[in-house]
């Protein structure tokens, strides 16, 4: 699977996309006709800590699967994307199988 991944207004460490890079070709074990993964990784202007931004689309065939989660840090909303995306993933899967 094709991993992008896009870091807005800050540098990704080397440790965070190898990170990443790991969480989304675990997805492959549910579903093996993704196409390609893009993940976004933004820093929000807030108040708050919860201020890292993480986005992950699938690109699956028929369609696409998207997540976004806003937590304290990067790895965190990477973990709860992943999770999110297995579970829609599951979902999918049961539908193509239905068809």
């Amino acid at each position: 699977m094709n991993v992008t991944i896009q870091s807005v207004r800050f540098t990704a460490s080397e440790q965070l996309e190898e990170f990443i890079q790991q969480k989304v070709n675990k997805l492959d074990q549910f579903f093996d006709g993704i196409v390609s993964a893009e993940v976004i990784l933004k820093v929000e202007k807030s108040d708050s800590t919860e201020n890292k931004v993480s986005e992950i689309s699938l690109n699956v065939p028929g369609g696409d699967l998207f997540a976004k989660k806003q937590t304290k840090s990067f790895e965190e909303g990477v973990d709860l994307c992943v999770d999110a995306l297995r579970k829609q993933l599951i979902k999918w899967k049961e539908k193509v199988r239905a068809k």
